[in-house]
């Protein structure tokens, strides 16, 4: 390769990480990216004593920072074989010195909430009836019935995450989840279009899997977490969370023990929500009230997974049809955010304003 090959190909790279974000990050030596990114390795233990092999077998039981470590019950870290109590309590104290886990004041806590990205859902006038966008750090569950446009906004944020924080975005990838078998790369594609993103980047920037069955969609939670330990994840989507619940385990009888595991894979996800600081989305499906009170309600749907998912999400986000392509968005539950709707539409580049 001659000199003027070299700054040639020197100068394209640099350019496509000044257009890509991501390519940016991920160009910062470790060091740089530790900072950028937040979440410390594991493998950082091994400075305060743990030895090498103890991490290794933290990492194939799905844990690979410290973080994931530290926020860990005792009992849990005991059931990986070759960890003693003796090893699990040097471990779990070396991790709580790294992990601030004491309290703070609230001026310093508004000053972290003051500092959390907040992702474009595409439409203005969703952005403004979420605060701004979709927020990172927390679970949205966005429910609705069937043709709502709940997979068609889980396209568009698969999109938007990849922007630059003052277009709307996270400067992240995108991990989802598919259970139902509808993600379509083409939209991707369209959506890109409409931000002036380069097709195949968008693309590869998202991991895409789908989940068979229950046991199979808590294990991609693993593989997740040791993705976002090495590169810049903004966005975790699961379309849908509940779909695989509803019919690996039917009947009352074993109610109980779908529960238990619908709550053990929401839990999983608040652990990577607070890690790493990604968004994480669900979607939802509802069930019709038959009983005699859905006689006097006036929309008698309701979510399914009961008390169970209404407290492990942050935010809650109701879907419903409109005319033509218009849909409603209703805040059902939120912290800090009024109940009220918004109304957007489903257009060929994705998620947007209503036309007049």
């Amino acid at each position: 390769m001659s000199k003027f090959q070299r700054k040639e190909k020197s100068r394209v790279a640099e350019a496509e990480r000044a257009a890509s974000p991501i390519a940016a990050i991920e160009h910062m030596d470790h060091a740089e990216q530790e900072d950028a990114i937040g979440p410390l390795p594991i493998a950082k233990l091994e400075q305060f004593g743990i030895p090498s092999g103890d991490i290794k077998k933290l990492m194939e039981a799905g844990y690979h920072t410290v973080e994931a470590v530290a926020f860990a019950p005792k009992k849990q870290i005991l059931t990986i074989k070759g960890i003693s109590e003796q090893k699990a309590d040097k471990i779990l104290m070396e991790s709580t010195k790294l992990v601030p886990m004491g309290f703070t004041t609230a001026t310093e806590f508004h000053q972290k909430r003051s500092e959390i990205v907040q992702l474009s859902t595409g439409s203005n006038e969703l952005n403004k009836l979420l605060g701004g966008g979709i927020e990172t750090g927390s679970i949205t569950e966005i429910f609705g019935e069937f043709r709502t446009g709940k997979t068609q906004l889980c396209h568009t944020l698969a999109v938007t995450c990849q922007l630059p924080v003052d277009m709307g975005g996270g400067e992240g990838k995108c991990l989802y989840i598919d259970t139902e078998g509808t993600f379509r790369p083409e939209r991707l594609l369209a959506i890109a279009d409409r931000y002036g993103l380069i097709g195949k980047q968008v693309l590869d920037n998202v991991a895409i899997s789908r989940a068979y069955n229950t046991d199979h969609q808590s294990y991609l939670l693993l593989r997740a977490s040791a993705m976002m330990a090495e590169s810049r994840y903004a966005l975790l989507i699961v379309d849908s969370a509940t779909s695989l619940f509803r019919t690996d385990y039917s009947g009352r009888g074993e109610l109980s023990a779908r529960q238990m595991h619908l709550a053990k894979f929401l839990r999983m996800l608040l652990r990577l929500a607070d890690e790493f600081g990604v968004a994480v989305v669900i979607t939802n499906q509802v069930v019709a009230q038959v009983d005699s009170a859905a006689l006097f309600q006036v929309d008698p749907k309701k979510p399914i997974g009961g008390n169970i998912i209404a407290h492990a999400s942050t935010t809650r986000l109701y879907l419903r049809k409109g005319r033509g392509e218009t849909r409603i968005c209703k805040i059902y539950d939120s912290p800090c955010l009024p109940e009220a709707e918004a109304t957007f539409a489903i257009m060929p580049y994705g998620i947007g304003d209503p036309e007049q």
